[in-house]
């Protein structure tokens, strides 16, 4: 019997973008409330040039493949409200993989980039713009979404049930978490307005 060939190596991870002695990571999703991760610190900040949208199905953790909920990503154009994380030096290279981990996949399929685009703190007026790691959606993806109207994305997250709960939690959850920082995402707010009544949700701390 022939001797099947060895699996070559994985290659070895980039070192993490540190900048200011820190690995600066944005949120704009469910790392807003649940990043999962030790900081030094977490500030309000806005990056330009994408937008949060409900773009991506999601089959396993916001849904199923035979009722898909909808995630969050970020897709080119306009500009996005959110978080930026400071992870001290000495925890980045764990947190890259911990985000990589968690972010990446979706089953077997690749629903984000991970790119690294500079941020501006809005608690920091005039000072410069820090490059941050963030997760793009992957419009190559078959999985990635385009021009579903409000209702039907509203259709979908009130149906959708995964593996991290109901995907109408993540909707809700990311707009209180938003309104509590004082911003607001018109586009969420719409597709909220248009959910079925359901009990209050008890947000997620």
């Amino acid at each position: 019997m022939q001797a099947s060939s060895p699996i070559p190596p994985l290659p070895e991870p980039s070192p993490p973008p540190l900048h200011d002695g820190a690995l600066w990571v944005f949120g704009y999703g469910s790392l807003i409330w649940r990043p999962g991760f030790e900081h030094a610190g977490c500030h309000p900040a806005l990056l330009s040039g994408y937008h949060r949208r409900f773009c991506l199905w999601s089959h396993h953790y916001r849904g199923t493949p035979e009722a898909p909920g909808l995630v969050l990503g970020l897709d080119r154009g306009g500009a996005c409200r959110g978080v930026v994380f400071r992870v001290p030096a000495a925890a980045a290279a764990e947190v890259l993989r911990y985000l990589d981990d968690r972010e990446l996949p979706d089953g077997a399929e690749v629903v984000y980039h991970r790119r690294v685009l500079r941020v501006r703190r809005l608690d920091a007026p005039g000072s410069p713009a820090v490059p941050a790691v963030t997760y793009v959606a992957n419009r190559g993806c078959r999985l990635y979404v385009r021009g579903l109207a409000d209702a039907a994305v509203a259709q979908a997250i009130a149906q959708g049930v995964g593996q991290m709960g109901p995907n109408r939690d993540y909707l809700l959850n990311t707009l209180h978490h938003l309104a509590a920082l004082g911003m607001r995402d018109r586009g969420l707010a719409r597709v909220a307005a248009l959910l079925p009544s359901a009990p209050e949700l008890v947000p997620v701390l």
